[in-house]
């Protein structure tokens, strides 16, 4: 072989070396971000705009527990007492929590959970359920569970409001009980 075209030969070969380097570090690059934007679409699965508003235990109480969103973190406050300067206390702050986790705080299977947030000790632990197993399990009369230091029930989400009210107070001490079988 002449050498203007070994030359030629080995200029020749460099380009499908450069060709496939190119192609690999193309594809690993559209590989990175196929696993970027799955991570995302992972993470804009999980809204916690379920969680902004105030709930209580019952239909017929007022707000207890207040979940908004301040400087872009999640926090939660509770009403105070009526004998208080304030209606609300101070923020603590909430954290998304795994799905891995529910079974920890509720018996409900996670693939019926939709988002679940709450303090970093797990004192508090607030759970939105999916809307149509919501409304197909029987046990269930709310969207939201709420799990406080070692027990789980639902909750219902209710219109917040600014007015204290004496959470502190013995709700049954004006009730009379009497002797239903005095006639024994």
């Amino acid at each position: 072989m002449s050498l203007r075209s070994n030359i030629f030969y080995k200029r020749l070969m460099c380009l499908p070396v450069g060709i496939a380097v190119s192609s690999a570090l193309f594809l690993s690059a559209c590989n990175d971000s196929n696993i970027q934007a799955d991570t995302g679409m992972v993470e804009a699965a999980i809204d916690l705009s379920v969680f902004e508003g105030c709930y209580t235990v019952s239909h017929d109480e007022p707000a207890q527990i207040k979940v908004s969103q301040q400087d872009g973190s999640w926090v939660m406050q509770m009403k105070e007492p009526a004998s208080a300067k304030r209606v609300w206390d101070d923020a603590e702050p909430l954290e998304v929590i795994k799905n891995s986790e529910i079974p920890q705080f509720f018996s409900i299977d996670p693939d019926n959970v939709d988002a679940v947030i709450g303090r970093p000790d797990r004192v508090l632990v607030l759970a939105h359920v999916k809307p149509a197993y919501a409304n197909i399990d029987p046990l269930l009369d709310s969207e939201y569970l709420s799990y406080i230091y070692r027990g789980a029930n639902t909750i219902y989400r209710v219109e917040c409001d600014d007015v204290n009210t004496d959470i502190l107070a013995n709700p049954h001490a004006n009730i009379v009980i009497d002797n239903v079988n005095e006639s024994l």
